[in-house]
């Protein structure tokens, strides 16, 4: 016990089916932190709509309900790094192209280390380390998505992001196929939700594996308009 920073979980104990859409966050802090970053983003729609998916993650009944269950855990990561992150590199641009190498390498080892048993459970009991896993995931997949949307190429943008589609389904489905349940702290609250703690983790391997896809889909769609968009304009 004597080395955890902030020992607890930081959206409170894991709820049951019954409670849990009363379990919302009302953390002053964190309530604040969204305000002031919602007015200085009000002049960008994507600044605000990333302001609404965390304030979604962190504030709604799915903050809590990823204490209990991994699936859920996984849809607040996705959240995070696949719907929000974009969003606020889009809001945020980036003035000058330097690779999406460095980014891309950075934001996927920290996202593979996270779900490392050891250093995703340490996060869960601890509140302090848990605000290092969110907000290192968060900025190194800003970081990353701003430099995909820097690319000057179209094509290296689209390819850098399904590099990033690629990492992220690999993982989900190791752990969609994982023999084992990996994770003390899901080794019980599933059997609340009447899910085995293996079948919530496959549960949370295939949402990471095929729907966190969309939202790389979506900025490979988006991608190949503006770049198809930039040829028309060339050849006119």
């Amino acid at each position: 016990m004597s080395e955890w920073i902030l020992p607890g979980s930081y959206c409170g104990a894991a709820p049951l089916p019954e409670n849990a859409l009363q379990s919302w966050n009302f953390d002053p802090l964190l309530l604040g932190a969204l305000l002031a970053m919602a007015i200085a983003l009000r002049h960008s729609r994507a600044g605000l709509a990333a302001t609404a998916v965390l304030a979604f993650a962190f504030v709604s009944p799915l903050c809590a309900m990823a204490v209990a269950l991994f699936s859920a855990r996984v849809v607040h990561h996705v959240l995070l790094v696949a719907v929000a992150a974009p969003l606020l590199a889009a809001a945020w641009p980036s003035r000058r192209s330097s690779g999406a190498a460095l980014p891309f390498l950075i934001s996927t080892a920290l996202l593979w280390a996270w779900h490392l048993p050891a250093a995703y459970d340490l996060a869960l009991r601890d509140i302090a380390v848990y605000w290092i896993m969110q907000l290192s995931l968060l900025g190194s997949a800003v970081w990353f998505w701003r430099a995909v949307l820097a690319e000057r190429s179209a094509i290296e943008a689209m390819l850098w992001t399904l590099a990033g589609l690629m990492q992220m389904g690999l993982l989900g489905a190791i752990l969609t196929f994982a023999p084992a349940q990996l994770y003390a702290a899901h080794a019980l609250a599933p059997l609340g939700w009447g899910f085995s703690p293996l079948a919530d983790q496959q549960l949370g391997g295939l949402i990471m594996w095929v729907p966190a896809m969309l939202p790389y889909l979506a900025v490979i769609a988006l991608t190949a308009r503006r770049g198809w968009g930039v040829a028309e304009r060339a050849a006119a």
